[in-house]
């Protein structure tokens, strides 16, 4: 019985392997989880195929695409991992901005905490929080955006050791959601979602404070054509739509 059950396991694994290399795989950035579901809602109805969808940091895809990963499209949260991509032979172009971002703070809303876009409010936030979180900088840009604000507002001493790191925007903003951290910096789409908006607050941050978060998808080499048509669906009006909806701006 044992060489029949490694059979159909070996059998099963194969199955699997073929069916992910058949279908069409698409990373994501974590601040987009949200938009894009409602995009890739809009995009079957219009009669499109349905496609396998992975959300993490921009960061880790860049590393798992030079490694050989299977995706077609990566929609990223900036522009720096695609062009390093670009640069490096993996993407059939250089892709074209689809959105900008912007950073917002969160609380939860339990906490009582009445957020302040004003650097004088946000010192005595920080000082009162265990906790603040932030997406890794070396791997989210929405991370790196949150160190520029904060050395931008002359608040980077005062938070820099209340730190924790989510690996993606996603996982920081958890911690929020959760009550791991007090507060957190993250994508405003995020902030907005139904399922961050019911548990916290969120103060809209200057964006004249971080380098504007334009966020860059390209197609990967040997992209399907499944893939292609998304490409193409997320530049449309009613992409656009969407994503202004969710509070990034458009190109």
């Amino acid at each position: 019985m044992r060489p029949f059950s490694n059979f159909l396991l070996a059998v099963f694994l194969l199955c699997v392997n073929l069916a992910f290399a058949q279908s069409t795989t698409v990373a994501v950035a974590s601040n987009m989880k949200d938009a894009f579901a409602e995009i890739a809602s809009a995009f079957k109805l219009a009669g499109k195929s349905e496609m396998r969808v992975v959300y993490g940091s921009s960061g880790n895809f860049t590393a798992q695409i030079m490694n050989g990963a299977p995706f077609s499209l990566f929609i990223a949260a900036d522009e720096q991992f695609p062009l390093e991509l670009y640069k490096n032979g993996k993407t059939i172009d250089d892709g074209v901005v689809y959105a900008v971002g912007k950073l917002a703070l969160i609380a939860k809303s339990q906490s009582g905490v009445v957020l302040v876009d004003n650097k004088v409010e946000l010192a005595k936030i920080i000082a009162k929080a265990n906790k603040v979180a932030i997406a890794k900088p070396e791997l989210a840009p929405y991370g790196r955006a949150t160190v520029q604000f904060l050395k931008s507002e002359g608040l980077w001493g005062l938070a820099k050791d209340k730190l924790v790191y989510g690996d993606n925007i996603g996982i920081a903003t958890t911690y929020v959601v959760t009550g791991a951290a007090e507060i957190g910096f993250t994508a405003l789409s995020l902030a907005k979602s139904p399922e961050v908006i019911k548990e916290t607050n969120f103060v809209l941050l200057n964006p004249k404070l971080y380098e504007p978060i334009k966020q860059r998808m390209v197609l990967l080499r040997g992209a399907s054509q499944e893939a292609r048509e998304l490409y193409q669906f997320m530049q449309t009006t009613q992409a656009k739509a969407i994503l202004v909806k969710y509070g990034y701006a458009t190109p």
